[in-house]
């Protein structure tokens, strides 16, 4: 970071803090990730005014030192020796001075900023948009962190949940529903998940319960997963993931307190989404005569999946399964919506490629390429892509050219190929 950026950056933590400090009716989404850990504000606390920024706590936090070495000359802002605190002195000209040294891409990000220079500037700063884009602080993983710890502490029997599940809170999901390819029928179902969380006093008022169970069906690599993790990024949602076939304990008579608890923290952490992968399991498992303990333990998954609800618990559930041919009528019927994900036809792979390489140099006709993956997944798409990237830069390049492809291609295709050998 250059020594101007350097001054930038402190510069934007002291505007904020003074913006923050004269305006009770900002809160902690209104500071970026940052300002938080800079002014210690923690989620389901009210921040405490005023906040203070310190030479300590820039260093600790921007790795910056000496910051009012740095602001020494700004006329705008004073340094206090006792407790090493840097303040403005004069909000407005700091703010035009800030503008006119670059600051606006850090006040496009930042909605204490925003707030203010909405009020004052031309250029017409959308506050709301702003605020919005800003990963909310319940969106954390120090905030999922906390809540988890406060969870066991209250009931240690949660503990034994979380070796079943892999949590992640929003912020530790890199996509967004808007970044995948999806179908139209795929997008109606998220839109209705998004007005029916919107809407959730009215749907309890009125006792329409229906909602909120998925069933995800299709082929391995369709994208399933993909959309599971993408809903928790873009409903700001913690995401518990589960397999089934993990939660089954070597103990038979614990699988179903299992999965009671898994329910239980679901509900507990909620608003949140359970997703159940491998979810041809349930059917496996009623099928077989070798343990009653365990269709015991399915019938316990059933009778939690009926007591769950987005409405009533503020859980999503979302079950995904490669083989639907093999739940019963007792598993479908309890889903209200199956989402297909089918392997992708032409225009979406198209698209599906345009999106993977959207960042690469790539010498690709994408009519063509589309045309001669037929039968591959998204998920074969992105290991095509992947073989091609690293095929270039073992020759040096970090342009995608067509033999690149050509040999992503051929991997993909081997694999398959090796995948339906039989070896008896």
């Amino acid at each position: 970071m250059s020594e101007d950026s350097e001054v930038l950056r402190i510069m934007e933590i002291v505007l904020t803090a003074e913006i923050f400090n004269q305006n009770t009716t900002l809160d902690i989404n209104d500071l970026t990730p940052s300002c938080r850990e800079i002014f210690g504000a923690t989620c389901g606390a009210e921040v405490k005014r005023p906040v203070y920024v310190s030479d300590g706590l820039i260093k600790r936090s921007l790795s910056i030192a000496d910051a009012h070495q740095k602001l020494k000359e700004n006329p705008f802002v004073s340094y206090e020796e006792f407790g090493q605190r840097l303040r403005i002195t004069a909000l407005d000209p700091a703010a035009q001075w800030f503008v006119k040294q670059g600051g606006k891409p850090c006040i496009e990000k930042n909605p204490a900023l925003a707030f203010h220079f909405a009020n004052i500037d031309s250029n017409g700063y959308d506050y709301q948009k702003i605020r919005a884009a800003n990963p909310p602080c319940e969106d954390t993983k120090a905030h999922l962190d906390t809540r988890l710890s406060k969870l066991i502490g209250e009931d240690e029997k949660l503990r034994g949940a979380l070796d079943l599940v892999i949590i992640n809170a929003p912020e530790e999901i890199e996509q967004h529903v808007g970044d995948l390819v999806c179908t139209k029928e795929q997008l109606d179902v998220v839109q209705k998940v998004q007005h029916s969380i919107l809407h959730r006093d009215f749907l309890h008022r009125h006792r329409i319960y229906e909602i909120g169970k998925l069933l995800f069906v299709g082929p391995p690599g369709t994208g399933k997963t993909s959309m599971a993790l993408a809903l928790s990024r873009t409903m700001h949602m913690p995401i518990l993931e589960v397999r089934l076939s993990m939660i089954t304990s070597q103990y038979l008579g614990e699988t179903s307190k299992n999965i009671d608890r898994i329910f239980e923290l679901a509900k507990k952490l909620s608003p949140a989404i359970l997703f159940i992968d491998e979810f041809d399991f349930v059917a496996k498992s009623r099928t077989a005569d070798d343990h009653g303990a365990m269709k015991r333990a399915v019938n316990s998954l059933l009778k939690n999946i009926d007591k769950i609800n987005l409405v009533r618990n503020g859980v999503l559930l979302i079950g995904a399964t490669n083989h639907p041919q093999l739940l019963d009528e007792a598993a479908w019927r309890r889903f209200d919506e199956v989402v297909e994900f089918a392997l992708p036809d032409e225009e979406m792979r198209k698209n599906i490629l345009k999106t993977i390489t959207s960042t690469l140099h790539c010498a690709i006709d994408y009519e063509v390429l589309a045309k001669q993956t037929e039968g591959f997944s998204g998920a074969d798409l992105r290991m095509m892509v992947k073989e091609a990237i690293l095929s270039a830069l073992m020759d040096k390049r970090q342009n995608i050219e067509p033999a690149d492809i050509k040999k992503g291609i051929a991997m993909v295709k081997n694999r398959e190929a090796i995948r339906h050998q039989n070896w008896i």
